[in-house]
């Protein structure tokens, strides 16, 4: 698997070489093709890896199993990112009033509250603009 690859593309290049396998006339076990694949996944799905070894038995898994399993997974880690993403993202308050230079509150400005327009805010919970996680209609 390369990095920045989804489980579907990768599952699809991997059926594609398994159907060529078997056209020739091998006789391959999905429980090889579930063991193949786990060797073969990017570092990210190492721990995801160990608890499905170690959980389920690996000899009986289908290989729709194994893809439903890691897409979840995938998915968890896409919107772990994006979370994350969201938490790193700062909008410089001095950007949206105008373009004042860094540290224009100085001074007179000192003690006044900043406003902000909560058009700008994303939600947390269902990650629309215009309200805060706390006040999410969802």
């Amino acid at each position: 698997m390369k990095k920045g690859e989804t489980i579907n593309e990768y599952f699809v290049k991997m059926m594609v070489v398994t159907n060529q396998i078997r056209s020739n006339g091998e006789a391959i076990l999905d429980s090889i093709v579930v063991k193949k694949i786990l060797r073969t996944l990017t570092e990210c799905f190492t721990y995801v890896v160990i608890s499905i070894e170690e959980v389920k038995d690996t000899r009986t898994m289908s290989i729709d199993e194994l893809q439903n399993s890691l897409f979840v997974h995938e998915q968890k880690f896409k919107r772990m990112d994006r979370e994350e993403y969201q938490v790193l993202r700062v909008v410089v308050g001095d950007e949206r009033l105008g373009g004042k230079e860094h540290g224009a509150y100085r001074g007179r400005e000192r003690g006044r509250e900043r406003s902000f327009d909560k058009a700008i805010v994303e939600c947390y919970k269902c990650y629309k603009l215009g309200h805060f996680q706390y006040e999410c209609p969802r």
